[in-house]
């Protein structure tokens, strides 16, 4: 527990904060889940519902919860998925794939 003033007004304003930002995770990861399930049934419906999760995820980058990298990899993997594109496990085995050197000729 913290002694000090300001930590203690620290501590209430971390709890706040927390319970702000798992919200905006929560919408997250679930417009995530949407979006891939939508993408295996009703294409036509996770390609209406992909701005709105841009959006989501957008904000999140915005208010410091993702990284934009990381931001823009979901995307990434939400428009693959709608296109109806490679998994995000068939991109890393191709991935792997490409990185293994290929083998020298024996002399």
């Amino acid at each position: 527990m913290p002694v000090i003033k300001s930590a203690k007004k620290k501590a209430r304003q971390a709890i706040k904060h927390e319970e702000r930002n798992k919200a905006v995770r929560t919408r997250v990861k679930t417009y995530m889940k949407k979006i891939l399930v939508l993408s295996k049934t009703d294409v036509e419906a996770a390609k209406k519902l992909l701005p709105e999760a841009y959006s989501v995820i957008d904000t999140a980058c915005k208010k410091h919860l993702l990284h934009r990298n990381n931001a823009d990899r979901k995307k990434s993997l939400m428009a693959r998925q709608v296109a109806g594109g490679k998994t995000a496990g068939a991109v890393a085995a191709e991935k792997t794939a490409s990185k293994k050197a290929p083998e020298k000729a024996a002399k």
